[in-house]
């Protein structure tokens, strides 16, 4: 089975449609959380996920946009949920709202998760330690996390936990240990590259692999100023930071 998996999206259409238009043909679209916040497009984001008939969990731009806390949002992250709450409609909130914080997929052996197992919503899973009292709960072989917006993976291999830095193209077999896999983000980087970052697994085959696409930043970078965001919001997109 072939399945792609999105991550981080923040209301970016443009890049969320650049990366549907190149997976291609696939059994299933998951993905992991943070599908609104930063960007312009809530509601067209959340009908195109709806459309292309996208499982998935909660993030923590998904909860601020249903009313969860903000208190710990840099200034920026506040304007813009703040912003999200004001602009989506009925059927995008209820979307949102109805997103579990974890979920197994039928018949998977993959656990779904924004953060973490342990704390789905907040947690980076951006170090080993970190990584290492995840995979001491998780009850299915794999985990599946975004939230840190870069493409990584921590894999056991002979009772040692190994960090492995993922490029485009990457491919990690999934049969040569337990591991935690991130897709990186579809609509905001921060790994220093601007393409649009996604996952394919390949059940049948055993692996995982990273693509990345481009999109057109300056419509994007547009729509975030006429929109009344955060300017940073748009530059940052120039840069993958």
């Amino acid at each position: 089975m072939l399945i792609a998996v999105l991550s981080d999206i923040h209301s970016n259409l443009r890049a969320l449609d650049a990366v549907l238009g190149s997976i291609g043909t696939v059994d299933e679209v998951w993905q992991l959380g943070d599908v609104v916040g930063y960007g312009p497009d809530p509601d067209a984001v959340v009908r195109r996920l709806v459309e292309a008939g996208a499982i998935g969990v909660k993030g923590n731009h998904d909860d601020a946009a249903c009313g969860g806390s903000i208190e710990d949002f840099s200034p920026d992250a506040r304007r813009a949920a703040e912003w999200t709450r004001t602009h989506i409609g009925d059927a995008t909130l209820a979307y949102l709202a109805g997103l579990p914080e974890v979920l197994t997929p039928d018949g998977a052996d993959f656990t779904l998760a924004h953060g973490s197992p342990r704390d789905p919503i907040e947690e980076y899973l951006d170090s080993k330690l970190a990584a290492q009292d995840s995979l001491a709960i998780l009850e299915t072989r794999h985990c599946l996390v975004g939230h840190t917006h870069v493409p990584l993976v921590f894999r056991e291999r002979r009772g040692e936990l190994e960090r492995i830095a993922v490029d485009r193209e990457s491919r990690v077999e999934l049969n040569d240990g337990r591991a935690i896999l991130n897709p990186g983000s579809v609509g905001q980087p921060r790994d220093g590259c601007p393409d649009a970052s996604y996952l394919i697994l390949d059940t049948t085959a055993g692996h995982a692999t990273w693509h990345r696409v481009p999109y057109d930043i300056p419509g994007v970078q547009a729509a975030i100023l006429a929109a009344g965001l955060p300017v940073r919001l748009a530059q940052r997109l120039s840069y993958g930071r």
